[in-house]
């Protein structure tokens, strides 16, 4: 999976918004039947829970799209 860096966190962290809760990712079967996931955009929740916002960066053509909740990367 890509790394989170996502065009779109800053803006959501400005103003009354929150940040992502949610990253957005194209997934296509690959030939050995394994999955190729590209982080392709970005989601956060309504506040009331019932719905999201989904920012994407690129609209894929093929395979799906998956919603993975965002996890904080640890300092290494």
């Amino acid at each position: 999976m890509s790394e989170f860096n996502d065009q779109h966190a800053g803006k959501e962290q400005t103003g009354n918004s929150k940040a992502p809760t949610h990253a957005a990712f194209h997934v296509r079967d690959t030939k050995d039947g394994k999955g190729f996931w590209t982080r392709i955009g970005s989601a956060r929740a309504h506040k009331d829970g019932k719905g999201f916002n989904i920012l994407l960066d690129v609209m894929p053509l093929d395979g799906s799209i998956k919603l993975r909740v965002s996890e904080e990367k640890k300092p290494q």
